[in-house]
């Protein structure tokens, strides 16, 4: 079902109109009843109708419509759709249609924690009695994921949230295609997030595809944020159209291995870092005795043997190598 606008009249020129005529009527009911030149039976009739018609003002009132900026109406007369109002300002429908919204009552906090209110609205901590409003809202709203536990593509369990940044589109299909479009939009949220999730490793793995190319890459939870919260703000999204709501932003908030390994994933991960370190330094050592007997050996200043070399360079390398300051040993004597 797609959106159409309703032509509705100027509301505040009926607004007036029906103020006017209530007015009229009124004086009117009470001249009848003081009236002595009218009595019997014209009189009761003059009085039942005269009510009859303050009844029918009374009931015009109903189709007073005030809309704000960024809201909508989605209007419906006797169970037939006839069209939304967007735009701002007071307006005057027929009386007996009624404003839909099947998420009027649902106050949509976070992911997984949809809570349907009465009567109630919090206003700075208090809460305050409010009838539900059935107007939607145009503007951009935002849904704050709870923390979720879910396993990556190697298995890890891995703590995720995301914050969507969401807004209605198209109000008929928001209120006649889906029972109610928030609890819709949370419930894909979290599917969307799983389906992702699942594709990337937390940290760069080899041998995974994350693209779907059939060639490992360097795609990662940790590393890949952007791409990955792009490909869940596309996967929210096509899951979400057929409710009229546009997904403009999905940002990872949170991100975490579980707590049932996160020791052992940060043992691996210092492990890791120290193998590089190590590796850095080993690299860096031998290049520097390399660079020291090419330098003794230029010009035959220092003529070095075999095993002279070998344990030059030993004792280079424990220096250049050891985790403590070395202690150097002074030889007074002959070269050997």
């Amino acid at each position: 079902m797609q959106e159409k606008e309703l032509k509705a009249m100027n509301g505040l020129g009926m607004l007036f109109l029906l103020i006017l005529a209530l007015v009229a009527d009124f004086g009117l009911f009470i001249k009848v009843i003081g009236s002595e030149s009218i009595f019997g039976a014209t009189k009761a009739i003059f009085i039942f109708l005269l009510i009859c018609l303050m009844v029918v003002i009374l009931i015009c009132f109903a189709g007073i419509k005030v809309i704000k900026p960024q809201e909508a109406l989605v209007m419906t007369l006797f169970g037939k759709y006839t069209g939304t109002i967007r735009k701002e300002g007071i307006y005057f429908v027929n009386p007996f249609s009624v404003s839909v919204n099947p998420a009027a009552s649902t106050s949509l906090r976070q992911s997984g924690d949809v809570k349907r209110k009465k009567s109630d609205v919090s206003i700075e901590g208090v809460e305050v009695s409010s009838p539900s409003s059935k107007k939607i809202s145009l503007k951009h709203m935002t849904l704050n994921n709870n923390r979720q536990k879910i396993n990556d593509c190697l298995g890890n369990p891995v703590e995720i949230g995301i914050a969507v940044v969401w807004k209605v589109t198209d109000t008929a299909k928001a209120v006649f295609e889906v029972d109610n479009y928030m609890e819709f939009l949370s419930l894909q949220c979290d599917v969307a997030l799983r389906n992702i999730v699942r594709i990337y490793p937390y940290d760069v793995a080899s041998n995974v595809d994350t693209t779907g190319d059939g060639e490992p890459d360097e795609g990662s939870l940790r590393g890949s944020s952007e791409i990955v919260a792009k490909r869940i703000k596309d996967e929210i999204q096509n899951k979400v159209n057929q409710a009229g709501i546009e997904i403009i932003e999905a940002r990872i908030t949170y991100l975490a291995y579980a707590q049932e390994i996160a020791a052992v994933m940060l043992q691996r991960q210092q492990a890791s870092a120290i193998i590089d370190a190590r590796k850095m330094i080993v690299d860096g050592a031998v290049s520097m005795v390399e660079m020291a007997i090419d330098k003794l050996s230029e010009g035959g200043k220092v003529e070095l043997d075999e095993e002279r070399k070998a344990a030059m360079v030993s004792n280079l390398l424990v220096v250049l190598c050891g985790n403590k300051d070395a202690q150097p040993i002074v030889n007074s004597g002959s070269l050997y």
